[in-house]
């Protein structure tokens, strides 16, 4: 599976508002500084996190981003999905039903053994990013990372 870069933008901003202190806020321009990304796409990226009710976002010169909830109530597929949608990236047309190797639709009447497996394999990816939360991640920074964040970030 193959995802946008900008999941893995929103991933690794996600984990840096996880560090802030309660209260605290980055902007979008902040976190493109942080990670020397385009700020215009991150904040659009940013704001599908908000309207997901992922992040919140204030307003005015001390306005930013900050967690919606506690990390430990976020998880990594909220956030994929927040911003690449619940799709599953496999869509089964049926062609062995096609061509001149075709099947006969009775030899159709159980679910391709290629859908299924690819189903399968889908839900066990959603499965273990919904296991992982915010916080889970946060257990495995360095023990210093927390603080170079919140310094270079609020800086």
């Amino acid at each position: 599976m193959k995802l946008p870069t900008s999941t893995e933008w929103v991933l690794h901003c996600a984990a840096s508002l996880a560090q802030l202190q309660p209260g605290e806020t980055a902007s979008a321009a902040q976190l493109a500084a942080y990670y020397d990304l385009p700020a215009p796409y991150l904040a659009k990226q940013l704001q599908a996190l908000t309207r997901a009710g992922i992040l919140a976002a204030t307003t005015g010169p001390r306005g930013g981003f900050r967690l919606a909830r506690a990390a430990k109530d976020v998880t990594l597929l909220q956030i994929v999905e927040a911003v690449d949608g619940a799709v599953a990236p496999y869509e089964c047309r049926e062609i062995r039903q096609q061509g001149r190797g075709a099947l006969s639709a009775a030899e159709c009447q159980e679910t391709c053994p290629l859908a299924r497996t690819m189903a399968e394999a889908h839900m066990a990816w959603r499965a273990s990013l919904a296991a992982v939360s915010l916080g889970d991640i946060l257990g495995e920074l360095p023990s210093g990372a927390p603080a170079r964040t919140r310094r270079i970030l609020m800086g």
